[in-house]
């Protein structure tokens, strides 16, 4: 096996890892999860940006007004890429990410 195709099953498996422990995600990744993650590989989106991804839409899901209309489930990693693009684009800081990351350990949620 290729030093190509180690890292990128590597990035894939890690990618589809931290979607699965996100909260109200699935617990299965299907292919089209599968391709996406093989597709942010080739783009060379960062794993770092993905997880930030994850943490921010998280955070913005679980944190919302108890007012507000109930949002669907979450049925793919789909549901991420634009957070990822907006990542990209505008980079949040760590020590954000850290406030999120208590924000949501308060109220039980594991990301």
């Amino acid at each position: 096996m290729s030093q190509e195709r180690t890292s990128r099953q590597a990035y894939v498996e890690r990618v589809l890892e931290l979607y699965r422990l996100a909260p109200e995600t699935p617990a299965r990744t299907s292919r089209l999860d599968r391709s996406l993650a093989g597709e942010f590989y080739e783009r060379q989106v960062r794993i770092e940006e993905v997880e930030a991804a994850i943490l921010l839409a998280t955070a913005r899901r679980l944190l919302r007004s108890p007012q507000a209309p109930k949002l669907g489930p979450i049925r793919s990693l789909h549901y991420f890429a634009p957070v990822i693009e907006e990542i990209k684009s505008a980079p949040v800081s760590e020590s954000y990410l850290e406030y999120l990351r208590r924000k949501l350990a308060a109220i039980g949620a594991r990301v």
